[in-house]
């Protein structure tokens, strides 16, 4: 496969800039492979589509106030700083992106907050991530995290909406957000309500959850015609023993196992044996998964309409199978499907 085969025309008009009025209320498309069908529910009927014997597998990480604004010192400089990864908790020591990043130069003292309330120092420019910085506190690791996500702002993509508002504080989260360390939501959990979590619970189907903590990099532009030539940025996952024993339990018992998102099919082939058991497991994983690629663990997959070019659409593309998945964006932008962050989702069975 080659990158000009993922690109479609994309009304600007159908990119969601807000959320449904309720998380449930999204739009379904239902796309059935078996059968070559497809449907138009509301995203509360998902669990029509499946019983007892299933289980959903979510993504628990948990965005952070990723986004800061500052100064640079002397000039003034009005500079923005978008957290990465945290590498040293003693030192301070953090990755980050910095815009504009041309006139960071290590040495450099950056200012954020009233009376200069934290105080950075560039300490390297040569990360591919952009830089690294020191920041200076002198109260406790707890007192300086809670200063610095003080400081921080959503992490809304700014092609969503340029200004973060307050809707953003609580639909740019999963209502089962837990594990704090990502810089971007897995969209395809937004869509889930406490009411159809109740309603799964009544009906029996099973839930397990993995990590793993969504990165800029999931999101880096793809720049080279051959996917085999495209490398991905490194993100930190976890299985743990209870979701590895649902999972091959669930399969071995001829339920279906269904990856919410993207993020969550990475980290489930990551973590499957040549056997195809699920097996417990952490690490970082830079797993690029486009056509043709044989699936070993998921039966079903839900996510959003992604963008044109993206690793996302890839990955869906090889699951769904290429031709009916852009079909399916075909018909999507005729039926006035939202697309993006905040859009609609897809179910592919």
């Amino acid at each position: 496969m080659k990158l000009s085969q993922y690109a479609y025309d994309f009304p600007a008009e159908l990119l969601a800039h807000y959320p449904a009025d309720n998380r449930d209320e999204s739009r379904l498309m239902v796309v059935n492979r078996k059968e070559g069908s497809i449907e138009h529910r509301t995203f509360r009927d998902i669990i029509e589509y499946f019983d007892e014997r299933d289980l959903f597998v979510f993504n628990d990480t948990k965005v952070f106030p990723a986004r800061l604004y500052g100064n640079k010192e002397k000039t003034g400089a009005e500079i923005e700083i978008f957290l990465l990864r945290e590498l040293n908790r003693e030192l301070r020591l953090w990755d980050v992106l910095v815009d504009p990043a041309r006139k960071i130069r290590i040495g450099n003292k950056l200012y954020f907050g009233d009376d200069d309330l934290l105080v950075a120092e560039v300490i390297d420019n040569t990360t591919s991530r952009g830089r690294t910085l020191r920041f200076l506190f002198d109260g406790s690791y707890e007192e300086f995290k809670e200063t610095l996500f003080k400081l921080g702002e959503t992490p809304l993509p700014k092609w969503v909406r340029e200004k973060v508002e307050e809707v953003d504080v609580d639909r740019y989260q999963t209502i089962y957000a837990e594990k704090e360390g990502a810089v971007a939501a897995p969209t395809a959990g937004l869509h889930f309500s406490k009411h159809l979590f109740k309603r799964m619970d009544i009906k029996g189907i099973e839930k397990a959850f993995v990590t793993l903590h969504v990165g800029l990099g999931n999101f880096r532009t793809v720049d080279v015609e051959d996917l085999s030539k495209h490398k991905v940025d490194s993100e930190q996952f976890a299985v743990d023993a209870d979701t590895a024993h649902r999972v091959n339990t669930t399969r071995e018992k001829g339920g279906k196992v269904i990856s919410v998102g993207t993020t969550v099919m990475r980290t489930l082939e990551t973590a499957v044996s040549t056997g195809g058991r699920i097996k417990p497991m952490e690490g970082w994983t830079n797993k690029f998964i486009f056509s043709p690629y044989e699936f070993s663990v998921a039966d079903a997959m839900i996510t959003n309409f992604q963008l044109p070019f993206s690793t996302q659409l890839m990955m869906v593309a090889a699951f769904g199978g290429y031709d009916r998945v852009m079909d399916a964006y075909k018909i999507a932008k005729e039926e006035g499907y939202r697309f993006g962050t905040y859009g609609d989702a897809m179910l592919i069975l």
